[in-house]
């Protein structure tokens, strides 16, 4: 499907413009659909873009009706665990619904293939390390239950309706694309790496550190960060996958993991800025280790993350915020 044609949902976000820029590279031609309720329009990386809520049913049924895609990958959610646990109707109405309404236009014009951003969230408190697509699902936040509804009724659709699918479950994305004008930009930002070197740069006063009394070598959590251009590279070999499994669950990650105070470090030794760190209480929820057992993955994608080092992420985050230090214009 070198120069298929498909649509990027939430492709103006973080992970959904990295993929959009990998996507074209690779000779597909791109079409995002976003609200630009937490994307930004100077992320867009596309031949054409299309102002549109997954909320409103109708305007997706209509582009869907007028136009024939290849593939649709599907990026689009509301992703904050705490606010989820606050204001869960929003992620229901978000994530839920939103896929819902994705999945009935697909199905009413004939769109077939789909790749989904799930997320280890599934899971929920891990009972074993590495964590494989066998673990039983519990999750503990309404965030990780949209996730999971949203496989159940990916499952449901290809077993009764022929939809094709590939939920890819994200450990933690990290990294950026500076070279290409693309970074981290959330708002507020909850993830550590650019939280960090944000601190190290003088553009945030303070940086805590959420426990450092768990069952780990140096009592913080430990998280496997994968790099979104090896995300990416793992959505395309999912599509073509699907040729041969039409319904795949896989984690990706790299299955090794460096716990908070390790990203600190090495955010230090690279900035040249010694930072002093806040503890803080644990937050609810927080596993002390996720870890990807990506066997899976590496298996039937034929796939291996080759940009998930720390030392490379933690530079590219470093130029980027560097050179952003407002985040992204407008």
């Amino acid at each position: 499907m070198r120069h298929g044609r498909i649509l990027v949902i939430g492709g103006a976000g973080y992970v959904g413009s990295h993929f959009a820029l990998y996507a074209g590279n690779a000779g597909l031609k791109v079409t995002v659909m976003d609200n630009l309720s937490k994307g930004h329009r100077a992320a867009l990386r596309c031949t054409d873009f299309f102002e549109a809520d997954l909320t409103d049913r109708d305007t997706l049924q209509e582009h869907l009706a007028s136009n024939s895609y290849d593939a649709i990958f599907h990026f689009a959610a509301s992703c904050l665990v705490g606010e989820s646990v606050s204001d869960p109707a929003q992620y229901y109405q978000n994530n839920v619904i939103a896929a819902f309404n994705m999945l009935e236009a697909m199905r009413s014009t004939g769109h077939g293939l789909l790749i989904f951003s799930s997320s280890c969230a599934v899971y929920g408190m891990p009972e074993s390390i590495p964590l494989r697509e066998d673990h039983p699902k519990n999750p503990i936040s309404p965030y990780g239950r949209t996730k999971l509804a949203i496989e159940w009724m990916l499952e449901d659709y290809q077993r009764a309706y022929g939809i094709s699918s590939a939920s890819l479950r994200y450990f933690n994305a990290a990294g950026c694309e500076p070279d290409h004008g693309l970074g981290e930009d959330h708002r507020p930002e909850s993830h550590l790496i650019p939280n960090v070197i944000r601190y190290a740069l003088g553009l945030q006063n303070e940086l805590f550190i959420f426990g450092d009394d768990y069952p780990t070598p140096d009592g913080t959590c430990i998280r496997d960060y994968i790099h979104v251009t090896d995300l990416a590279e793992a959505h395309i070999k999912a599509l073509a996958s699907l040729d041969k499994i039409p319904l795949l669950k896989l984690n990706l990650g790299t299955g090794s993991g460096f716990s908070n105070l390790q990203v600190v470090q090495e955010v230090s030794r690279i900035s040249g800025v010694n930072l002093r760190t806040s503890i803080a209480s644990r937050r609810p929820g927080d596993p002390p280790k996720l870890v990807a057992d990506p066997g899976e993955a590496f298996r039937v994608l034929n796939w291996r993350p080759s940009r998930s080092n720390l030392e490379a992420i933690v530079s590219e985050v470093l130029q980027w915020v560097s050179d952003h230090p407002q985040g992204y214009p407008g």
